[in-house]
């Protein structure tokens, strides 16, 4: 059994300065002021969209995919947002048997066993659970279960990989959601630091966002 923390990167790096122009151009179209486009007028003509609350036009901004590394758990409340495109890991199909995947189960560490040490018992409750999902599903196998029908012994915390791929407006709108002190605190640590990966790679648009 192998035990890791959740992670995530981009499918492949934006160009986020790109990105804004998009924006700029049809934002421009609405108010036909193409004549007052320069090579530097995007970043300030969608801040003022975005204090506007003309957040229509910051759909023709799609980054690339990013691909998120978490649990069963979180993923399922990823779908929800459905105007999102996933492409996820499929336990119908992948066989945790299988050399490809050392033979093992790989479970996500919950953050709060992470950053909290004083709960060693709460701690082996959770991994002695993991470690008899995996010997179930594994002896499941051997006694010729298919892996989609293995796979009705395993936790949320299996480790998953999902890709989305979504315009900015929807991204805004799921780290409005899944950044706030209301979310999953496992959902929470993942959305936080994707956020502040867009944060770092694509100017004003999720710069208001609190995380």
């Amino acid at each position: 059994m192998k035990i890791v923390k959740q992670s995530w990167e981009w499918v492949q790096e934006p160009d986020g300065n790109q990105m804004l122009r998009a924006i700029e151009a049809a934002g421009r179209t609405c108010y036909k002021s193409e004549d007052k486009r320069t090579p530097d007028s995007a970043r300030e003509f969608v801040a003022k969209m975005l204090k506007s609350g003309h957040h229509a036009m910051i759909e023709f901004a799609v980054p690339p995919p990013v691909k998120v590394i978490t649990d069963r758990g979180v993923t399922h409340e990823i779908v929800r947002h459905r105007l999102f495109s996933f492409a996820q890991e499929s336990t119908r199909y992948c066989n945790y048997s299988k050399e490809k995947f050392g033979n093992e189960l790989t479970f996500i560490l919950p953050v709060w066993f992470d950053c909290d040490p004083r709960n060693p018992i709460d701690y082996d409750i959770w991994h002695n659970a993991c470690v008899a999902a995996e010997e179930a599903y594994l002896k499941l196998i051997q006694h010729g279960q298919s892996p989609q029908e293995a796979r009705a012994v395993l936790p949320n915390s299996l480790k998953t990989e999902i890709n989305i791929c979504g315009n900015v407006r929807e991204w805004r709108h799921f780290f409005t959601l899944r950044c706030s002190p209301r979310a999953h605190p496992q959902m929470q640590d993942i959305a936080k630091a994707v956020l502040a990966g867009f944060k770092a790679r694509i100017p004003v648009i999720f710069d208001d966002i609190e995380a």
